[in-house]
């Protein structure tokens, strides 16, 4: 039997993670309609079909999803293979995966530190457009939010999540706001997968919900925060992530009750590579980082 191309394995991978072969032209440096091309040869040479496609939505069929799971383990062991070949032989590489701010505001700002202290690793980040709810098979490490279970995997805890009211000088200075029903009549910022914290953030509090003059929603937090910087309205940004934005005075604390969740960050990782020294190390650059920022 002929094996199916590798590139096309691939591309199948990538388009089933992202739901879309826009997106996954985007990763992969290529055309949409070279994905749809290299997912229909592939659905005509295994003779299935691997996507249902409808006017604007593109799910996994059954035999999809099977066939997913088994290469998902099939590009991890190859990584795998080929890194422990490149750590025998050549340079080390570790695949770091984290959410986007994060990156942004945590790690990025600090990586300077770890790369000069270890040279001769080099470190694969990928930052997905929303934050990973799982441990990705193709990464060493991953920084992932929620509450788990992480069955099967080695777990450090980084610290909780949590949000804080926030806005620019400039827009408190334009909107005084003195205390809570001062959000009323106010232009309300919302992350798209947390429509609900404004209001889960006034039961906590036990006063009736805000009533905004408008409610602006993004796709990332990262865009919550700029718009906040921006004076667009006031936001629930993650307290924590956010330390040095208030630092800066870019962005200002409008009261101290904090939205608590039952997320944390954490740290995750295969119990396997817990022998591999350069993952030990990052690990403990991370673990330490993160207790001093």
């Amino acid at each position: 039997m002929r094996l199916p191309s590798l590139k096309f394995l691939k591309t199948f991978q990538v388009a089933a993670k992202l739901q879309s072969f826009k997106a996954a032209a985007e990763e992969l440096f290529v055309t949409p309609s070279a994905v749809s091309h290299q997912i229909k040869s592939l659905e005509e040479q295994l003779g299935v079909a691997l996507f249902e496609r409808g006017v604007r939505t593109l799910s996994l069929t059954d035999a999809g999803a099977h066939y997913l799971e088994h290469i998902n383990d099939i590009f991890s062991k190859l990584e795998s293979v080929t890194e422990q070949l490149q750590e025998r032989y050549g340079r080390t590489i570790i695949r770091l995966n984290v959410p986007p701010f994060f990156a942004n505001e945590m790690l990025l700002p600090r990586l300077a530190s770890f790369s000069q202290a270890r040279e001769e690793t080099d470190i694969r980040i990928e930052t997905a457009l929303s934050a990973p709810k799982s441990h990705p098979p193709e990464a060493d490490l991953s920084i992932v939010v929620g509450a788990g279970p992480w069955d099967g995997l080695t777990v450090h805890e980084l610290f909780a999540q949590s949000f804080i009211a926030a806005c620019s000088p400039a827009f408190l200075l334009d909107n005084p706001i003195d205390d809570y029903a001062d959000l009323n009549g106010k232009t309300l910022l919302v992350h798209e997968e947390r429509r609900d914290a404004w209001e889960r953030w006034a039961l906590g509090l036990g006063i009736e919900p805000t009533k905004p003059n408008r409610l602006v929603r993004l796709d990332t937090m990262s865009a919550v925060v700029l718009a906040a910087e921006q004076g667009v309205g006031v936001a629930l940004v993650p307290a924590r992530l956010s330390a040095d934005r208030f630092a800066a005075g870019g962005l200002v604390k409008l009261f101290d009750a904090e939205l608590t969740t039952n997320e944390s960050y954490v740290l995750l990782q295969r119990p396997e590579d817990r022998e591999r020294e350069d993952l030990q190390e990052l690990t403990r650059w991370i673990l330490n980082e993160c207790r001093v920022a």
